[in-house]
């Protein structure tokens, strides 16, 4: 197949993360299904793209199995396959509460959506590729600097983003009998409005509060995109992409 009919699907993609990889993909060439729980924004993404052509928005929900059934039937029946999931819906629990005051529904809700919701997308994404011919295709999990690594006041968001590493790493061995590549992006303060806190000032390890480095989210669309034209005889099973001077590698 050429570039430019390859298929890629991706969640969350209105704003953030997911925006920019919706940008970068379509600017690659490639037909792009943008998902997210809003229409509007995803209609905005693709009339910025200059490339309505080869791009659909379809307002889907994640968390529920039949929602994203649909979103794929859409994806399907729109260009035919899919090549390339790129997981990458996520939420977090209201900043700042403390683990003893988390409630059971804000825990809940970022589970539905971080956990299950990249597992239902996981899914029907294999359900999709190992029908189609030519079979096959790659799958990139958004796991975060979180699925390694957690800051103060964060159990819900670290705990699924370590349970994504746990999803990455059994999809990739159950995949490979279907010719499917699946991998993970870590990513680390990427500049969108989720991460507006990081550059005035966040809470750190030892309770202090400190301005942190952040990156162009655009630059995180690019590493999805590299990710994405790999022949599939190649997986980038783990890419961490970060701002350079980001407190993570050392103590702070």
């Amino acid at each position: 197949m050429t570039e430019t009919n390859k298929v890629a699907l991706v969640t969350g993609a209105g704003s953030g993360i997911g925006k920019a990889a919706a940008l970068a993909l379509l600017a690659g060439g490639w037909q792009v299904v943008l998902a997210g729980r809003r229409l509007q924004p995803l209609q905005d993404v693709v009339a910025l793209s200059g490339a309505p052509e080869r791009a659909l928005a379809v307002a889907a929900d994640v968390s529920q199995e039949a929602s994203v059934v649909a979103l794929f039937d859409a994806a399907v029946q729109k260009f035919g396959r899919v090549d390339v999931l790129f997981n990458n819906a996520g939420t977090s629990a209201p900043p700042g509460v403390l683990l003893e005051d988390l409630s059971l529904a804000d825990w809940q809700k970022v589970v539905d959506i971080n956990l299950t919701g990249m597992f239902l997308c996981l899914r029907q994404a294999f359900r999709v590729m190992k029908a189609q011919s030519p079979m096959g295709g790659r799958i990139i999990n958004n796991g975060s600097i979180s699925a390694t690594t957690p800051r103060p006041n964060s159990v819900a968001y670290t705990a699924t983003k370590h349970g994504v590493s746990g999803l990455t790493k059994t999809a990739s061995l159950d995949g490979r009998k279907y010719g499917i590549a699946v991998g993970q992006i870590d990513i680390g303060n990427a500049a969108t409005d989720m991460t507006q806190a990081m550059q005035t000032g966040i809470l750190q390890a030892n309770g202090t509060r400190a301005v942190e480095p952040v990156m162009d989210v655009a630059i995180v669309g690019q590493s999805v995109l590299y990710m994405a034209n790999l022949p599939l005889q190649a997986n980038v099973m783990f890419h961490t992409v970060m701002a350079t001077n980001m407190p993570f590698a050392g103590r702070g």
